[in-house]
């Protein structure tokens, strides 16, 4: 199947209204309020901080797809201090089948015990991240990766540091209520991103979910 991203540099070209979506780390039982809401993309977490399978993943791709939401990705936040192959493996392997397309990577601070990314170096982190791009190509799968121009700063050392990704997609976080890319700061190999996540820590259809648009 193509994946979401994949779509997304075909669609950007035409594209004159944004298209909005969520992404979520609960359970949705009532994904058919969020499409009626206008949302056509959802993003549920797969992989918890902790380095563990979410377990409410398959359910919410599986209601997702039969809301008739149109892109289903998922994301994983890699606990930094646990094999970066050995969790994609992992994620992968419990997905099995499911109908998802991209996994984006999370990279951001990590709050879970002995999954911090300040242990280690920027070079370190720089080179883990690659290798989880490297496991998800590895299964056949599609990465992109998840973070912000401060976020990325204080992982790899400096924003303008770990050139070497700009070829997968980007998911950045700015929240300015503001579903333009104008502002857009460049950072890591990235020129321009992919979807923005504009509104985090906001509420629809009674669920906590965070906004997003491409």
């Amino acid at each position: 199947m193509k994946s979401f991203s994949t779509l997304v540099f075909s669609t950007l070209i035409a594209v004159s209204q944004a298209t909005q979506g969520v992404d979520v780390s609960q359970l949705v039982n009532n994904w058919s309020c969020l499409k009626s809401a206008g949302y056509n993309f959802a993003i549920p977490r797969a992989w918890c901080s902790y380095g563990g399978f979410d377990k409410n993943a398959l359910q919410n791709i599986h209601n997702a797809k039969a809301a008739g939401i149109t892109y289903v990705d998922v994301y994983m936040f890699p606990c930094r201090g646990k094999s970066a192959s050995e969790q994609v493996s992992e994620l992968v392997s419990s997905l099995g089948s499911a109908p998802y397309g991209q996994i984006w990577v999370d990279v951001e601070t990590n709050p879970s015990s002995g999954c911090s990314w300040s242990s280690y170096s920027g070079s370190s982190n720089c080179q883990y991240i690659s290798d989880l791009v490297s496991a998800i190509q590895s299964h056949g799968k599609a990465p992109g990766i998840y973070s912000s121009y401060y976020q990325w700063e204080g992982v790899v050392g400096s924003a303008q540091s770990c050139t070497g990704l700009g070829h997968i997609p980007l998911w950045y976080a700015h929240y300015d209520d503001s579903q333009s890319f104008g502002d857009f700061k460049k950072f890591g190999g990235w020129s321009k991103p992919n979807i923005k996540q504009f509104k985090g820590d906001t509420t629809a259809c009674g669920y906590g979910v965070d906004l997003n648009f491409y």
